[in-house]
């Protein structure tokens, strides 16, 4: 009776082997090339992994395991994203403590990414919540605080109500709090952020030195904001029309339409509001400014909403032409970017001219529209054009024109050309209890004193009652014992600094950290970070494009200035998996992803337990490309499971008439059309495959594998005796090992081999033997297909052209007509030019 494949009983078996071996164990200065690949670092959840966490750990692991029987010595590690909101929210739910619930979830990750055979070398293991690790995330804040770019200020902050705590700008997606999803209020609380604006030029043109899909670029690129223009003052006007001695500054990308303004807007946090408003609008403007405060960044940038504001009483003097142009407030204008004012020119900007007409203001028409008769626009011209009604400057290119008024500007000390950002500092600090505290001491009289480094790390305190207080203060605060303390400067008594680095202050380095992981005088040891950085390939969600991947490359660029590390960017090559949907279980027609909430989440556990790892994996790998959404199906997976099932027999079927000495009966053989037929196969998947993976390329690479059993399966009876099949046997187990590891070590030692297959080099193909016998040459008769010949490889041309007029099929289009000339496109194509 036939052996049943057995998952449950084979993939045990081997990952205790591969773990008693140390086999994924990375060396340290090898002399084989190396690769250093990384999957982002999980923060750990009580609901452990689901098959969508394993989208991107299952490929991964595939390339790396490649790798290594191709010869590189790999680097695959995993550590845990522990301290932050999400631990210690989910803490919180579970009614327990991060300190008790992060070590549990850790090890019930770790169990199940062994149970699906993820090749991680554990001896490099971090948690980012271990004081031996967060020493040195606060070294590292010392660091930037020492450079000048780490600083204390109080600012409008954006404030979730349910985490009770503030997030960065990056962290407010839709007005709503990335983690929890509650609206995002505004409240002035004194904040730590560090100067990641002072890196903007660079974190914008090193995105060429690194091959990350364009689409994580461009949100980069946005999310910097660069733009070139001039910031010029506006004076106030007292009521006589003359300067009052009061002045905002407006930047604008367009100087070429400032003839154009018909009125400035100001900020409603501006603090020149207050001065410059007249008493008969005073309540109106106050009014105002109450219901800007109530209101998010993003809700007051939506496209969607109608733009409103509120005139101060107030005008300024345009400094080109001397005209006073009336000043509102509107909440469209915001304090943070930019200077908090802009000029309005609601002929040349679409935002501005629906503000014009809602308050009916002037509408000045300063560059001509293509065919413009001086009639009223009825929508903003955005583009070029001739300047009109712009006094000395009227009749140039506004091209020309941008630079003629800049320079008229700057003669004048009016305005300077300047380059301006959308991007913001990075809000860093977090009143919670479940972060990194941060390394600075507050003293009466010294002032900010930052913690002395061999007094490093400023330990978290342990204490029962963690959870946040609402009142914009850590719970920190509320701990004597941790906040009271000595000033290193004066010895006098001072006040330790109670907020906490967000988890992404951790996430920003902990890829050098895997280097080097058992250091304790220093974050890593320089040799092996000059070694296996920076990261080869680095695989993870696009979620991050604006938060972990913008601050770890701006971290790098602070190291690689302080001399710490020899290059600028840390992860060469990134790669973005798709995410995984089922099916809803409201409307089972309507695939959405996997959450809690629906009900619908599929773990690992499941799938392995009815049909084994392998499956898993082979499921996950060849059911849609790599970067591309999957459909969750059962009975795909059961597809996989059956395709494992067809190589265990096969490989089975085969081993009693398996010759180990294949490739010696194979050189010099004459060899049967088939075999030929098997062998070409054979060489062709072996190379489609390895170039594939090199691609990520996984679902095209396991359809080819599929494509090779099928052949063999048709083959085997006549062949299963021949060299041919012994090498297409031997080649199978190893060209599958990287993708279901279990079944090809299981199989690798019933075939009477030792070892692991990991260990092995991935079989080389034969270029010549990989080349087909024969060709499709597609036949044309003017431009049209009209016929497919299979001839041998090697056919002159002039063959091909005989072939070619001698088809009956292409001769009922020739006939009767003259054939002017054939052309032959070596390999592909034969077209009959006929007249």
């Amino acid at each position: 009776m036939e052996e049943k494949y057995q998952p449950q009983q084979i993939e045990p078996k081997w990952q205790k082997r591969w773990q008693e071996a140390q086999l994924f164990r990375a060396e340290d200065f090898s002399p084989k090339p190396k690769l250093y690949a990384l999957d982002f670092f999980p923060y750990p959840s009580g609901d452990g992994l689901s098959v969508g966490h394993c989208r991107n750990y299952i490929p991964t692991d595939a390339f790396c395991r490649y790798k290594h029987m191709k010869g590189f010595n790999v680097l695959h590690p995993m550590g845990w994203d522990a301290f932050g909101l999400p631990a210690e929210n989910e803490a919180i739910r579970k009614r327990s403590h991060p300190s008790k619930t992060v070590p549990r979830y850790i090890a019930n990750y770790k169990r199940q990414m062994n149970m699906i055979g993820i090749s991680y070398d554990w001896s490099r293991e971090i948690n980012s919540s271990s004081p031996d690790y967060y020493k040195w995330t606060q070294w590292f804040f010392l660091l930037l605080y020492k450079r000048g770019l780490a600083y204390r200020s109080t600012a409008p902050a954006n404030w979730c109500p349910s985490c009770k705590t503030v997030l960065a700008n990056e962290e407010v997606e839709g007005g709503a709090c990335w983690r929890c999803g509650s609206i995002v209020e505004k409240r002035d609380l004194p904040q730590w952020f560090f100067k990641i604006t002072d890196y903007a030029e660079r974190l914008l043109n090193d995105l060429e030195l690194i091959n990350w899909p364009e689409g994580i670029k461009m949100m980069q690129r946005n999310w910097i904001g660069r733009s070139e223009g001039v910031e010029f003052e506006m004076q106030v006007a007292a009521p006589d029309g003359k300067p009052s001695g009061k002045s905002f500054s407006v930047f604008t990308t367009r100087v070429d339409t400032t003839f154009g303004m018909s009125f400035a807007v100001l900020a409603p946090e501006h603090p020149l509001v207050r001065e410059i408003t007249t008493p008969d609008r005073r309540e109106e403007v106050e009014a105002y400014i109450a219901r800007s405060q109530r209101e998010t960044e993003i809700e007051r940038l939506s496209t969607e909403r109608v733009r409103d504001g509120v005139f101060t009483g107030a005008y300024a003097i345009n400094p080109v032409n001397g005209q006073l142009v009336p000043i509102f407030i509107a909440d469209y204008v915001l304090m943070g970017y930019g200077t908090g004012a802009i000029m309005a020119v609601p002929a040349h900007d679409e935002r501005d001219f629906d503000f014009a007409k809602r308050y009916g203001l002037p509408v000045p028409v300063v560059i001509a529209p293509p065919g413009w008769n001086g009639e009223p626009l009825e929508q903003a011209y955005t583009g070029e054009g001739i300047m009109v009604n712009s006094g000395e400057f009227s009749g140039l290119p506004s091209e020309e024109g941008k630079q003629r008024i800049a320079d008229w500007m700057e003669a004048r000390g009016i305005g300077k050309r300047r380059v301006n950002y959308r991007l913001r500092d990075w809000l860093i600090s977090r009143q919670r209890y479940w972060g990194a505290p941060i390394p600075i001491i507050h003293c009466p009289k010294c002032g900010e004193v930052p913690v002395p480094e061999d007094q490093l790390p400023v330990l978290l305190p342990e204490v029962e009652h963690y959870e946040p207080t609402g009142t914009g203060k850590s719970p920190l605060a509320n701990i004597p014992e941790f906040v009271n303390t000595t000033c290193p400067q004066c010895g006098g008594p001072a006040e330790r600094e109670t907020d906490t680095m967000g988890g992404f202050a951790c996430s920003s380095w902990y890829f050098l950290r895997f280097a080097s992981p058992h250091e304790t005088d220093r974050p890593f040891h320089p040799d092996a970070v000059r070694y296996w950085l920076p990261v080869d390939v680095y695989v993870g969600g696009a979620e991050h494009a604006v938060m972990h991947l913008l601050y770890a490359r701006f971290w790098v660029k602070v190291m690689y200035d302080a001399g710490l590390v020899h290059f600028v960017e840390p992860f060469l090559t990134l790669r973005n998996q798709g995410m995984v949907l089922a099916p809803d279980p409201d409307n089972p027609d309507v695939m959405v992803k996997m959450s809690k909430s629906k009900g619908n989440v599929v773990t690992p556990d499941a799938v392995v337990e009815k049909h084994g790892a392998d499956t898993l994996r082979l499921y996950e790998l060849f059911v849609a490309p790599f970067d591309q959404a999957i459909e969750w199906r059962e009975e795909g997976v059961s597809g996989a499971n059956r395709f494992l099932h067809r190589v265990w027999r096969l490989v089975l079927d085969a081993i009693p008439h398996y010759h180990r000495d294949w490739k010696q009966r194979l050189q010099g053989a004459v060899l049967s059309a088939d075999e030929r037929k098997l062998r070409r196969k054979t060489h062709q998947t072996i190379k489609k495959v390895g170039e594939d993976i090199e691609d990520f390329r996984f679902n095209t690479a396991v359809a080819a594998i599929m494509e090779w059993v099928n052949l063999m399966y048709e083959l085997k009876d006549t062949l299963i005796a021949s060299p041919a099949f012994s090498e297409a046997i031997y080649s199978l187990i190893l060209v599958l090992a990287p993708f279901t590891p279990h079944i090809a070590d299981e199989l690798w030692e019933r075939l009477g081999y030792e070892g692991f297959t990991y260990n092995q080099p991935y079989p080389e193909y034969d270029e010549a033997v990989a080349a087909a016998e024969e060709l499709n040459i597609v036949v044309q008769v003017n431009g049209k297909l009209r016929d497919v010949l299979v001839v041998p490889v090697d056919t002159p041309q002039e063959e091909l052209e005989r072939l070619a007029l001698a088809s009956p099929k292409v001769q009922q289009f020739t006939n009767g007509k003259t054939v002017k000339k054939v052309i032959v496109v070596p390999g592909k194509l034969v077209n009959v030019v006929v007249g």
